[in-house]
């Protein structure tokens, strides 16, 4: 039997021992008490954090993917760092990807057993074209989900870098990759159920890796979206005030250049501040590796 009786997030929290008795307004207040447990676990592993985007950065440089392998609120939290990645920085939807015990069905619906495969997650590294060059990041919550553990020590056998991210330290997962990342987030308000501070901790540092090696690449300029893709009416309005706002333009004006440079910001943003032409601005683009301050220079 397993024994989850030394992870804290399997214990009891001594200030919700009367959970089932509050008021709707004590449970909200407890909640966002304990919430605030996790910005401080956080920020003691920040280094560790910090060459976690380092890593994901040089992988994208290199030509890798950033893959996240996680089962149940784990495995979809890393699924919907990955889908968000393509509309907010016009990437293709093939280089941040989540894998989840039990696919895309598990998404919605518990799929019996899964996170327990020692051989799923190898198996579907294998169907994706796992390569060196990617850098594999690790998600559960407990830290022993042996999809994830199976899943990092394929990684390691291809040569890629592996990121663990669990609310346990000394994890299993933590163990088995090249960096451990462990916030102790502590007991949760209703005993064992991880999608709360636990979930709440692997998302927040998802938004770092995955904002922060996005920054790397050039997909940021100052602190806006430049590669935002115009995928909606709202999205439109937002590409024309970026660039408004990145060269202090008129709306007019920023549609016109939008235009010319076939909807993407970056290449609008450069023609108005160099006022050049939008193949000039597409060629400096690339030859600064995407990045508006270079390709400025």
């Amino acid at each position: 039997m397993i024994d989850l009786s030394k992870l804290t997030t399997e214990l009891r929290n001594p200030d919700t021992m009367n959970l089932d008795q509050m008021t709707p307004m004590e449970i909200a207040g407890i909640m966002n008490q304990e919430d605030g447990n996790v910005v401080a676990a956080i920020k003691e592993v920040i280094p560790s954090v910090a060459i976690a985007i380092e890593w994901a950065t040089e992988s994208l440089k290199s030509g890798g993917r950033i893959i996240y392998i996680g089962a149940g609120t784990s495995g979809r939290l890393g699924v919907l760092d990955a889908v968000e990645c393509p509309p907010t920085f016009g990437v293709s939807k093939d280089l941040v990807v989540g894998l989840i015990a039990g696919g895309e069905k598990a998404f919605v619906e518990a799929v019996e057993g899964a996170e327990d495969s020692k051989t799923l997650c190898e198996e579907e590294l294998k169907e994706i074209g796992l390569q060196k060059e990617d850098i594999v990041i690790g998600l559960a919550a407990s830290g022993r989900t042996p999809y994830v553990i199976y899943g990092l020590k394929y990684a390691d056998s291809i040569g890629c870098k592996t990121v663990a991210i669990a609310c346990n330290r000394g994890s299993d997962i933590g163990r088995e990759a090249k960096l451990a990342i462990e916030p102790v987030t502590g007991p949760e308000v209703l005993t064992g159920s991880t999608r709360l501070k636990a979930g709440t901790a692997q998302k927040m540092i998802l938004n770092m890796i995955s904002t922060g090696s996005m920054i790397g690449v050039g997909k940021v300029y100052e602190n806006l979206m430049v590669d935002v893709k115009q995928s909606n009416e709202k999205l439109v309005v937002r590409s024309q005030n970026i660039v408004m706002t990145a060269t202090d333009c008129s709306r007019e004006r920023a549609k016109q250049e939008l235009e010319k440079a076939d909807g993407h910001v970056k290449t609008a943003i450069l023609m108005i501040l160099s006022g050049c032409d939008a193949a000039t601005a597409r060629e400096k683009i690339e030859i600064a590796g995407g990045n508006i301050r270079k390709a400025l220079k």
